[in-house]
């Protein structure tokens, strides 16, 4: 899988972090962000779809 670095500001990874964990909804704050990135994909491409554009693949 390839690796990407990003920069966030502090207040959103604060956040991030508040789902992560035992007690969380994510392993980890990587698992968090790939699951946001395909939460927006999938609305990115029911948008495209109502616009009758094709997106993604």
């Amino acid at each position: 899988m390839p690796k990407i670095s990003l920069d966030i500001p502090a207040h959103l990874l604060d956040d991030i972090k508040k789902h992560v964990g035992d007690q969380g909804k994510f392993v980890s704050v990587a698992d968090a962000v790939r699951t946001a990135c395909r939460k927006l994909l999938d609305q990115l491409d029911v948008i495209d779809e109502r616009h009758g554009r094709f997106g993604g693949d």
